[in-house]
């Protein structure tokens, strides 16, 4: 996995993530993260660390990486300048790749000028590749700063297989002549991908279909060098439900880190993730890694452009997960979602009550916040509903063991004795105790509020 520290990591890059981490753990492959720090200009600071801590967050580890090093360090692609220098120079050397010579605003007027004439798409001029060997010579003796540019081959068709998308070609006449290595040292995507890829003994090269329309220029890279292509695996991508656009905030979540801190587990997240885009011809949806990693094939790659993130789907996973966790690790994990003077032995007396009721961990809060602070007062009462809430106060206030079973019966008497219906009673209660509609059970609620602070908001709402 090669992430670029630009931003915050996204949920899709964890798919990506973990199929390229399936198939590596199922040919006895390896790990490797490589950090791909080359766009400078939208380099963010910190990013390479959370993108780290969230990918361990997720529960994965790698053998090779920035952090650890290995047999091909460094893993930071802007440690490898040097390397990326020498075969572009190599390029150059043998007519692969030019310099270009060309300023910023040269290159703007060009690009508009092509626009004005209708062109599908700007492409550079070459005007550097027709530079002779004198006036390059006299450029570099000056310090004119320049770029090295990819030669595109004139009408060359370009072939490739693709495990997913099958064999798809371009014509080079359709390509533009990419710079490789920027004025300050740096190499694009194009060059640095290419190169680190048949360094590090990369075997299968496994991202998101958006990159498809470079892999042409990558497959010309590894023909200039005399190198044998890694297979090639494309991705479909994530949309939202419903839309033909990417992921959006608009809608939810859209990074790694986020997910996390709504209150999803990183199990239930990546099982949801295994069916995005993967589909083992069974009627199976709950996988545990280590099951998924033994029936991955990426021949079973989904062929379409995008791939539908149901987040509702998304929510019902994430509830299974939860129902299904040791009651002692859910409390543990809900203290980050609870009030600060929750303690973990309240936890573990009301996580029974509401096991079955969460679909996310951030769902606590709105279920349960009235067992650590009382409602405003504010509910919209009416005279039945005081009625109700007078007799039950009374009927409470006369126990002297505070027990389910106790509060059980004296509630089920006065709905006896006064001839109230039963579910309008305990909804009046419901709203006095809670300030809400929907809530944990009721009366096991008030067993672990206690007698003194039920009867208080009893009593505050009469």
């Amino acid at each position: 996995m090669a992430p670029s520290p630009t931003g915050e990591y996204h949920v899709g890059h964890i798919r990506t993530l973990l199929y390229n981490y399936a198939f590596a753990r199922k040919n006895e492959g390896k790990f490797i993260l490589r950090i791909e720090d080359t766009d400078q200009v939208r380099l963010v600071d910190g990013a390479v660390e959370r993108i780290m801590e969230v990918i361990r967050d997720y529960g994965f580890s790698w053998e090779e990486g920035p952090d650890i090093g290995g047999p091909y360090a460094p893993y930071t692609q802007s440690e490898r300048l040097d390397i990326y220098k020498k075969y572009a120079e190599e390029l150059v050397s043998r007519g692969y790749a030019y310099r270009c010579f060309c300023s910023a605003e040269r290159l703007a007027q060009m690009r508009e000028e092509q626009k004005k004439r209708g062109l599908p798409s700007t492409k550079y001029d070459r005007h550097c590749l027709h530079l002779s060997p004198q006036e390059i010579e006299e450029k570099l003796k000056n310090g004119e700063s320049y770029v090295i540019r990819q030669k595109m081959p004139d009408n060359e068709t370009i072939v490739f297989k693709d495990v997913v998308y099958g064999e798809i070609s371009y014509n080079s006449q359709d390509l533009d002549d990419q710079v490789l290595l920027k004025s300050d040292g740096f190499p694009t995507y194009q060059l640095g991908v290419v190169v680190d890829d048949h360094l590090m003994e990369i075997t299968h090269v496994m991202r998101g279909n958006d990159w498809l329309p470079s892999t042409p220029k990558h497959m010309l890279l590894y023909k200039a060098f005399g190198w044998e292509p890694p297979v090639h695996i494309h991705l479909p991508n994530l949309k939202e439900l419903g839309s033909t656009k990417k992921l959006s905030k608009r809608f939810g979540p859209v990074s790694a880190r986020e997910f996390l801190e709504e209150g999803y587990l990183p199990e239930a997240i990546i099982n949801f993730l295994m069916l995005l885009g993967w589909n083992s011809g069974t009627k199976q949806e709950i996988y545990s890694l280590d099951e998924f990693i033994a029936v991955f094939d990426p021949e079973k790659i989904t062929k379409v452009d995008l791939v539908s993130f149901d987040r509702a789907k998304l929510d019902w996973m994430n509830g299974q997960y939860i129902q299904k966790m040791d009651l002692g690790e859910l409390s543990e994990k809900l203290l980050p979602f609870a009030p600060k003077t929750a303690k973990l032995e309240e936890l573990k007396e009301i996580v029974p009550l509401i096991n079955t009721r969460m679909k996310k961990l951030s769902d606590f809060s709105e279920l349960c916040g009235f067992l650590f602070q009382s409602p405003d007062g504010g509910e919209d009462l009416s005279d039945d509903d005081k009625k109700h809430i007078s007799k039950a106060q009374e009927a409470l206030s006369n126990l002297e063991t505070w027990d389910l079973d106790a509060i059980n019966t004296s509630l089920m008497k006065a709905v006896d004795e006064n001839s109230f219906k039963t579910s309008k009673f305990f909804m009046s209660l419901r709203l006095a105790i809670t300030g809400h509609k929907i809530t944990p059970p009721l009366n096991e609620s008030l067993v672990i509020l206690g007698k003194e602070e039920t009867l208080a908001r009893l009593k505050r709402s009469t």
